[in-house]
């Protein structure tokens, strides 16, 4: 297959197109990746072909406050920067991002059928859960499953808003107002942070965590056999402020060592028993015992592959959600608001309990539950049939 893999330039979405393009180049195909520039030379450097997605800049007209309209209006500027790299490659399948919609409508414009990448867990709407992000269970019970209707009818508006901005995005450029969706979703998570639901679309697929490092530098762990503490802040500008700052303040003198991963530098100063830096996260895991994390789903998920237990100082966005799904599962402690008393005395709990390792242990061992990404796609486009000239 040539294929088109397209996503924006937060981490938290290049770094798994990236993972995805590499395991379609292992399998014998021909990926092309689209990203933000800041990552074309590492995918180079990968061994990728790699070219800037156009249109990401935010133009005069776009309200970054207003997330529909900053998904949708934007992504069909996007599809038209797009479209014409899209006919020189003439490629046969797009895997566009979720936050990326452009790439499904660039692919839609053409005529190439297109399989969406979420990089965390289903976020769909389900007649069966709570909203997505209020980080609740499923209610139990008459009283529960009345709260969950209520709820769901508070947030319809929003989601028939979002519907209304992505109709009027898709007929600016030509497209029909309904949008038919992609032909498959790889929902790129491990079975531990999903959760059931009665109406689990066929169309979706769990394909495990797309994980990459950027780097391929090892960051020492500071000496002695301590246990050691990874520090891991969010790359996502709604993460929690000051996390490596507080946890070093309330770890100090508590017995433990701290290494903290970084993508864009650390302290100036740090206390002997401590070192920051960017170096491979998977390798750190191999020797942690505990991870403090934002609970974004990359670092979450790499944490719990590792089967490390996690004290969760989750943000905006969906941390908040995805930190409630892994304190249920019995891997994480949930630390809200953050204090370095409160990170501290987090790490010491579960560091002190081995139940919070054992369910790490358990998400490690239920993470190999999960079909192949390459397959998946390769399905689809056996289904779709090869496009003229291939």
């Amino acid at each position: 297959m040539r294929v088109a893999v397209v996503a924006g330039p937060d981490p938290g979405h290049a770094f798994p197109a990236i993972a995805l393009s590499l395991l379609f180049r292992a399998a014998g195909d021909e990926p092309i990746l689209f990203t933000g520039s800041r990552w074309v030379p590492a995918a180079h450097a990968a061994g990728l072909r790699a070219l800037p997605l156009g249109g990401l800049a935010p133009r005069p007209e776009d309200d970054d406050l207003d997330a529909g309209q900053r998904i949708h209006s934007r992504a069909a500027f996007v599809s038209t920067e797009l479209l014409p790299d899209l006919e020189r490659e003439n490629v046969d399948l797009v895997v566009s991002d979720i936050l990326t919609a452009g790439g499904g409508m660039a692919a839609e414009r053409l005529g190439i059928p297109w399989v969406e990448l979420s990089p965390h867990p289903l976020y769909s709407p389900s007649k069966g859960l709570p909203p997505i992000g209020s980080g609740l269970a499923p209610g139990i019970g008459i009283r529960g499953r009345l709260r969950d209707v209520v709820m769901r009818a508070l947030t319809a508006r929003s989601i028939a808003q979002g519907r209304v901005q992505r109709s009027n995005a898709r007929t600016s450029i030509g497209l029909p107002a309904e949008d038919p969706g992609p032909t498959a979703r790889l929902v790129a998570t491990i079975p531990a942070l999903e959760v059931h639901r009665p109406d689990w679309p066929a169309e979706a697929h769990v394909v495990g965590p797309l994980l990459w490092e950027p780097t391929d530098d090892l960051l020492d762990a500071p000496d002695g056999s301590a246990p050691l503490v990874m520090v891991a802040p969010s790359t996502a500008f709604t993460g929690a402020e000051g996390m490596l700052e507080m946890a070093l303040k309330g770890l100090d003198g508590k017995g433990v060592r701290v290494v903290a991963s970084v993508l864009d530098g650390g302290p100036d100063a740090l206390p002997n028993w401590a070192n920051a830096g960017l170096g491979r996260q998977d390798e750190l895991l191999r020797r942690a015992d505990v991870v403090v994390c934002g609970g974004g789903h990359g670092m979450l998920a790499k944490s719990l592959v590792h089967g490390v237990p996690v004290v969760a100082v989750p943000g905006g966005g969906d941390q908040w959600e995805l930190a409630n799904r892994a304190a249920r599962q019995g891997s994480a402690v949930i630390v809200r608001p953050p204090t370095p008393t409160s990170i501290a005395d987090a790490v010491a709990t579960v560091l002190s309990d081995p139940r919070f390792a054992r369910a790490a242990g358990a998400a490690a061992d239920g993470s190999q539950s999960v079909e192949d990404p390459v397959s998946v796609c390769r399905h689809v486009l056996a289904r779709s049939g090869p496009r003229s000239g291939h």
